[in-house]
């Protein structure tokens, strides 16, 4: 991370041609899905979306490019505090030349660091400083290289994501075995439960206003 600091560095300093900073900026958008992906809470977001809509049993009824559009509109609210900070600790000072290119990428990794170290398990940020060798004795959370942390927040994500989704799953299961029972001892065994449960399953997600507990929750657990 720091070489790649050095060559950003570099090229920051020199007059590039329209062209050469033109393929610069096309290559970085190249990589701007990875970056929101293991920087940002849409990891969380968007499986913990794919749950509900597997444990309701309306895969066909919610298009997945709502589930989407609502997962990074999510990310960009949680997100909007460090952004923030980003703007005003590098981007800013940057642009008025009050800081070089080099003191910008320093600053502007404090903020993500920050975030992504409140929501990384000590456990997952171990197993990959163990991966890449390094002396963890004098090494404190504030100095975790942010390539150990990527992808450390990563798998935390998902573990924090599954939890979720069995905590989602365990009322709509419960339907679907009552359900079950029910069709099997009034011998209507050739009814598909699942057709039958989903009127239900609705319902329960109406009364408890489900959507509006979903994003709470999914807030909540980013504070």
């Amino acid at each position: 991370m720091e070489e790649f600091n050095n060559i950003l560095a570099s090229y920051a300093q020199q007059d590039l041609t329209p062209l050469i900073q033109l393929f610069i900026i096309l290559t970085f958008l190249m990589f701007l899905p990875a970056v929101i992906f293991m920087f940002t809470s849409f990891i969380r977001i968007i499986i913990t979306f794919s749950f509900i809509k597997s444990a309701i049993g309306a895969q066909q009824s919610i298009p997945n490019q709502i589930l989407l559009g609502v997962a990074i509109a999510m990310t960009v609210f949680i997100m909007a505090p460090t952004v923030n900070e980003i703007n005003e600790k590098a981007v800013k000072p940057y642009l008025q030349e009050e800081i070089n290119f080099q003191e910008a990428l320093n600053e502007a990794q404090k903020p993500i660091k920050s975030f992504l170290l409140k929501q990384t398990r000590e456990s997952d940020i171990k197993l990959f400083l163990e991966s890449a060798k390094m002396d963890t004795k004098n090494l404190t959370r504030d100095d975790v290289p942010l390539y150990v942390l990527a992808p450390a927040f990563a798998i935390s994500e998902l573990k924090t994501a599954f939890q979720i989704g069995f905590l989602i799953y365990l009322p709509f299961l419960l339907i679907d075995l009552v359900v079950a029972s029910t069709l099997m001892a009034m011998g209507m065994m050739m009814l598909p439960p699942v057709m039958v449960s989903l009127p239900f399953k609705l319902l329960l997600f109406i009364m408890v206003d489900g959507w509006n507990l979903l994003i709470k929750s999914l807030l909540l657990s980013f504070n």
